[in-house]
Formats: structure tokens, sequence, C-alpha cells
């Protein structure tokens, strides 16, 4: 599986409605939306209202990646919001099984972020619970940033995780991905990739996307 969630923390804020429209009209598979609290990490980002709009104008599904500390108060929001997948930092949670729960009990794929100095190993006793696992490979908080080369042993080793539990979860790889690096990270074991600068900055967004791919 070879699935391309582009990054709106890439776009252009003064034209979200056509670039999420020619994000319909392309093989992107889910809009991956960063909430930022300025605590959690260094930066600011999208709210509520603002994606209640996404919302409006996409055909997507919605992957919501809080970077923010106490996410369990926000999850019911997220939802009305439109959030299709969920991800919570390990970082963040101090009871992570019951923040997967919540997220679960309304009806909404729950995933767990890593930051790059995490090892998986951290969650196996609740990989069970994951939809996906996010493995950031850059450190969170802004976009544009190197792609970190060690992330590929972390997908190696989470893939045998997942494998040796016989376990449908998915892994997505958010930070620093291009086309230099897509199908190396496919072969690895990745099975969504987050892209945000390499599709808004090309001159040609859908053919990018269709290029991350293969």
């Amino acid at each position: 599986m070879k699935m391309v969630a582009a990054s709106l923390l890439s776009a252009d804020f003064g034209r979200l409605k056509e670039d999420l429209e020619m994000l319909n009209e392309s093989e992107n598979d889910w809009v991956h939306i960063d909430v930022m609290d300025g605590k959690f990490v260094p930066n600011i980002s999208f709210g509520q209202p603002v994606i209640k709009h996404i919302k409006k104008y996409s055909k997507q599904p919605l992957d919501i990646h809080l970077m923010i500390e106490d996410p369990d108060r926000y999850f019911e929001d997220f939802k009305s919001c439109g959030a299709n997948i969920i991800s919570v930092h390990y970082e963040a949670c101090r009871h992570l099984h019951r923040s997967l729960s919540a997220i679960k009990s309304l009806g909404i794929k729950a995933a767990v972020a890593l930051n790059p100095h995490t090892p998986v190993e951290s969650i196996k006793d609740v990989l069970y619970m994951c939809d996906m696992v996010l493995l950031m490979s850059v450190n969170p908080g802004f976009g544009g940033q190197t792609f970190i080369e060690h992330t590929y042993n972390k997908i190696r080793t989470l893939k045998r995780m997942i494998d040796e539990r016989k376990l449908p979860t998915l892994i997505e790889i958010d930070g620093g991905v291009n086309l230099q690096n897509s199908s190396q990270l496919y072969d690895s074991g990745a099975n969504v990739l987050v892209a945000g600068n390499a599709i808004f900055s090309s001159s040609t967004p859908q053919k990018t996307i269709k290029q991350l791919k293969m």
C-alpha cells in the first residue's frame, strides 16, 4: 500500500480553497493537518474553526496530527470538525491507553506519533490499539526540515513488530519526505508519506503526488 497525505502546513494559506480543490483532483489520499499549540512544539498553526472550513472544501479524509499538550480535551472537538484519523504524541499523553480508547470510542481511527528521539519499542504494549503509527522524521514544529536518516531503521523495526503480531497497523512518515527518499521509505515498510514542501513548492503538484506513489 502506497499512500500520500498532503500536509497543509506548506500550503498557501491565502488560497487554501484552491489548494484543496487541486488535491481533490489529484491522486492524493489524505489531507494532513498539523495542529500546534506553541507549547508542545514552538509554533502555532490550525485551530478548529479553520479545520471546519477545510472539511467543507476537501473531499479527502482529514488526517489530524495533534502536536499539543493535553490532547484528550479536544478529541470530540476535532471529531465534530470532520477528523477521520487523530494522531496523538506518545510524549504528550500521560495515559496513552486511555487516550487511544477515547479516540476510538468516537468512531474514528487512532494513531500514535513518535518524535525522532523516541524508540518504537515504547509503544509495544499499545500497538494493538493503533490503526497507525506516525514516525516523525524531523523534529516537530516546522515544515521544510531535513529528513533524519535514522528513520529508516525505526521503520524497519516497527514493521517487524507489526508483522510479528499480525496487525493491520499502518506506518506513516512525516518530515522531509520528497521524491529522492519516497521509494526507500516505502521499501523500508512505510505505508503513508506526509509531504508538504515537496508538493506545494512544485510547479506541477499533481504530478509530484503521483510520482511520490511510484
